[in-house]
């Protein structure tokens, strides 16, 4: 089943002189449920543009989106969050954590807006989320209390504790050593089959890349299918 479709998508800005600026140029990118995708791509090479689309927190210029075969253009403002709430977990490099919170109640945070169990079980579910990223005996820790490596776990729980069927990593091991940043991804992945989750990682580190099954490569606003075996592209 495809959960998200872009076809020929292009993301234009207007500048205030000179021409429109174009940063996504025809990409075309299917995602089903349970793909492991890896998109590498140096800084500049729309790589914010392109997850901000992907998370429907932009729309494209021109081209057709879709997120369960419906057409993203005729969704209003609120039902795009609401699926972006329900079904879209992001990580980001910089965890992101809520300082003076403790890892329990910063992942408890996404339920604050869900409905019926979620909402009502909340600190059942964010406990049992903690317990699968092996971070159960540090729920009441602070985040200046935690390793990087915690942290992230932390920000991993807190983005898959609504179960969602989507999950967008922008350089999750980024702020990360090399052993600590693959024992995330391994950790990553596990979580994201176990509930059956689609996680599309961006990144410019090739061995990150290569834990996916999908590669592109995205170069000026131009995204390519690359066979495998990526090679090394500067931060």
């Amino acid at each position: 089943m495809t959960l998200l479709r872009l076809e020929e998508v292009t993301r234009t800005v207007e500048l205030v002189e000179g021409p429109s600026l174009t940063i996504l140029s025809g990409v075309n990118l299917a995602v089903s449920v349970g793909d492991r995708v890896s998109i590498v791509g140096r800084s500049g090479s729309g790589k914010s543009t392109l997850l901000n689309l992907l998370g429907l927190l932009d729309k494209p210029t021109t081209g057709a989106m879709f997120f369960d075969d419906k057409p993203v253009k005729s969704f209003s403002a609120s039902a795009r969050d609401r699926a972006r709430g329900r079904d879209i977990g992001f990580i980001f490099q910089q965890f992101n954590l809520l300082q003076g919170r403790t890892a329990l109640e910063n992942v408890m945070t996404p339920l604050l807006y869900a409905e019926g169990r979620q909402f009502w079980q909340r600190s059942k579910i964010a406990r049992e989320m903690l317990e699968r990223v092996g971070l159960g005996n540090r729920a009441q820790a602070l985040p200046d209390k935690l390793s990087g490596g915690e942290q992230q776990r932390v920000a991993i729980a807190r983005s898959l504790v609504r179960g969602p069927r989507l999950i967008l990593a922008d350089e999750p091991t980024g702020a990360l050593d090399l052993e600590t940043g693959a024992s995330v991804m391994h950790l990553l992945d596990e979580v994201a089959t176990a509930s059956g989750a689609a996680l599309v990682t961006i990144t410019h580190d090739p061995a990150i890349a290569e834990l996916s099954s999908t590669h592109y490569r995205l170069d000026h606003g131009v995204l390519t299918p690359v066979v495998s075996h990526l090679e090394a592209v500067p931060a």
